[in-house]
């Protein structure tokens, strides 16, 4: 009796090659920011009122009041305010331009065969 039997068997074959490239190109580009900075006001605020008790620092609102005091002798001492100072912390936006480097990959597919 004779018999026939099939082998199946598989092996690569290069059809085609592919080559990939990327390019990494930069550029400027203009971004507007801005920057906050505090700032202090300081504004000398005469009184001269007579005091029966030292005053104390206080706060009026986003304003800081720093007595300033003197004695003086009459036929009797007296505690004189002489000055309040007013000190106010204020916010002040600046626009600030800055050059910013940035980056962009471009790929590249090329099919040979």
């Amino acid at each position: 009796m004779v018999r026939e039997t099939a082998r199946v068997t598989k092996r690569a074959v290069t059809r085609g090659t592919v080559r990939v490239s990327k390019v990494v190109s930069e550029h400027e580009e203009v971004v507007d920011t801005s920057t906050i900075e505090e700032e202090i006001e300081i504004e000398r605020v005469a009184r001269d009122v007579v005091l029966k008790k030292p005053a104390k620092p206080r706060r009026e609102g986003d304003t800081l009041i720093v007595p300033v005091m003197e004695e003086i002798t009459v036929v009797e001492k007296r505690l004189i305010l002489r000055e309040e100072l007013y000190i106010r912390r204020k916010k002040v936006k600046h626009p600030k331009t800055e050059k910013v480097r940035l980056r962009r990959e471009q790929v590249n597919v090329e099919r040979k065969s």
